[in-house]
């Protein structure tokens, strides 16, 4: 049995242990891997007619090549948000023969070149960790008739059909502690802190870290916000501090109601724009009502830099190890899954049938903007 593997998307503290997972997994087997470099841009990259002259797109993982990899963070696999089914024309490599015209005016479709570099590699199996797009493409390519097998992560634990996504637990862990840190600077100078965060639009890390870090207040991507009534209630609770200051985590995704989401930049091969500048939105909104002075940080690539936390190694590891162990009893088309505490599995098309969001009924205080968990028992650890 050949596997192929890739990471696409935002890399996470996680992806390495996951690879390392399926390496040693399939050589128990006897099995080889071989890895491609930069998410869906490896095969799309690879000559399928000359393989050779395109090898550094391409990787072959041994145990001895993964040996250590799983104590630091990011992927050795490197990563791109790469869309094969919608790739710029002008962006295809010379090679790309097989390619369909995209219904988007200047872009293709290259699946067909995908297929026919999984066909001459001899890849029997293909396993893709990402989120919610780069396992859509990969459910794509399974019923195309290339047999593929999805792993879960994103820091915003939003990819629909799982609990749990590689990447969430080191993020939220992170953010507990760098929030808790620059408390230091906020209350020596009486400020308001505001502390955004990622979050597209799930606001799932901002709601654990501000509950965790019990933040004053936490504006989430779910719910749009009113800048006087967080004004008031930011005062009352500096007010009410001792130290005279107050803390506010947002989500990179929340914006000012009446208002549009902060997003810049040229939108990526999904659509995606690049978000970012809420934080700042409300810490001047917030100076022109209060006339209070701000402390602004926005956490970004920090919370997705470093080496995973336990629960990232563990999950990462035994999506990594179950994955094989599936193909070795025949399954694919499957997403590794957490359900009600257990290990399990969904369809791989399983990211593309709901959305995962922040339960606002159960976990959040639209009125106060801050988490509130109407009731513990029932609730899944990580506040479904």
């Amino acid at each position: 049995m050949h596997l192929g593997i890739l990471t696409g998307g935002g890399d996470v503290p996680g992806l390495n242990s996951a690879i390392k997972a399926v390496v040693n997994e399939a050589f128990a087997r006897g099995w080889s891997v071989t890895g491609f470099r930069r998410g869906w841009a490896g095969p799309v990259e690879t000559d399928p007619l000359d393989l050779e002259a395109t090898a550094q797109f391409r990787q072959e993982l041994t145990p001895a090549s993964v040996r250590s990899i799983n104590r630091s963070g990011g992927t050795v696999l490197h990563s791109s948000r790469t869309r094969p089914s919608r790739i710029k024309e002008a962006n295809l490599p010379p090679h790309v023969k097989k390619k369909s015209p995209h219904a988007d005016a200047g872009y293709v479709d290259a699946t067909e070149h995908v297929l026919a570099v999984l066909e001459a590699l001899k890849i029997d199996v293909l396993i893709a960790i990402g989120g919610d797009d780069t396992l859509s493409y990969a459910a794509e390519l399974h019923e195309r008739g290339a047999p593929t097998m999805c792993i879960p992560k994103t820091m915003d634990n939003d990819v629909f059909g799982t609990d749990y996504c590689i990447g969430f637990s080191t993020c939220v862990t992170r953010s507990v502690e760098m929030i808790a840190n620059l408390r230091t600077p906020a209350g020596s100078h009486e400020r308001f802190l505001i502390v955004e965060m990622f979050g597209r639009n799930c606001g799932m890390t901002a709601l654990a870290a501000g509950y965790l870090a019990d933040a004053d207040r936490t504006l989430i991507a779910e719910v749009p916000f009113e800048l006087e009534r967080l004004a008031e209630l930011m005062t009352a609770d500096r007010r009410a501090n001792p130290s005279n200051y107050a803390v506010c985590v947002v989500s990179e995704g929340a914006m000012v109601a009446g208002e549009r989401i902060i997003e810049k930049g040229e939108a990526d091969a999904y659509g995606h724009k690049k978000l970012g500048g809420i934080g700042e939105r409300v810490g001047v909104g917030l100076k022109e009502l209060t006339g209070t002075n701000m402390m602004i940080q926005n956490l970004g690539y920090l919370l997705r830099s470093g080496p995973p936390d336990a629960v990232d190694l563990i999950v990462a590891k035994n999506f990594g190890t179950m994955a094989v162990q599936l193909i070795a009893d025949g399954h694919t088309g499957l997403m590794m899954s957490i359900r009600d505490g257990h290990y399990a599995t969904q369809p791989a098309n399983i990211s593309t049938q709901g959305e995962h969001r922040v339960n606002i009924g159960g976990v959040y205080d639209v009125e106060n903007y801050r988490p509130k968990i109407t009731r513990v028992e029932g609730t899944t650890m990580y506040l479904r």
